[in-house]
């Protein structure tokens, strides 16, 4: 059970309603607008941030969401590894691919952008202090200034909220496998597509 009340979206602020229109959305779609409502002006500011990555991005969204999934598992967020939105999946993401998160590194379905890129990902929520001077390098073969920027806010994004998300445990609506206290994975279980 979740430990931040869920706000109905009937109690949202106006603007909160219009910007996600949650009657066309299930309840999980809803996410953490759902807690987050409870600060809407926070909220709105934060949606814009999100937005923001996400309408300019430049990487793609396969390796985004490669990359967010890896993250959730060390963040132990069960929403966000139990989620596989849409556009990363139509980018082609599967489930083989995701399963290939277990050991990144090794797996012969990722491309070396992609193992730089989740690399990067892992270290900034393990131990963001241990990534220098020739992760950056790595990064610079496959990606540009830009994109290494995009990935580093994608990645503080996930990582920061993330966490939050874990700490609040919204987990009532996933798979039964995500409901459960021990430590799980985002490979080998049922997931939920989102938009």
């Amino acid at each position: 059970m979740s430990r931040i009340s869920k706000l109905a979206p009937s109690e949202w602020d106006p603007r909160l309603q219009a910007a996600i229109d949650p009657d066309s959305r299930s309840p999980l779609e809803q996410g953490l607008t759902r807690f987050f409502a409870h600060c809407p002006e926070q909220a709105l500011g934060l949606m814009k941030f999100a937005g923001a990555l996400k309408v300019g991005r430049a990487l793609p969204e396969r390796l985004v969401e490669l990359v967010r999934l890896r993250i959730a598992f060390f963040n132990q967020c069960r929403s966000c590894m139990a989620i596989r939105y849409r556009d990363a999946l139509d980018d082609g993401l599967d489930e083989a691919l995701v399963c290939s998160l277990e050991r990144p590194q090794e797996a012969e379905n990722l491309s070396d952008a992609e193992k730089a890129a989740i690399r990067f990902g892992e270290l900034m929520a393990t131990d963001h202090l241990a990534i220098g001077d020739a992760h950056y390098a790595e990064l610079r073969r496959h990606f540009s200034e830009a994109e290494i920027v995009e990935l580093g806010m994608t990645c503080a994004f996930f990582v920061g909220f993330g966490r939050l998300a874990a700490t609040w445990h919204m987990v009532e609506e996933l798979p039964e496998a995500f409901q459960h206290a021990e430590t799980i994975a985002p490979w080998g279980q049922a997931s939920i597509e989102v938009r």
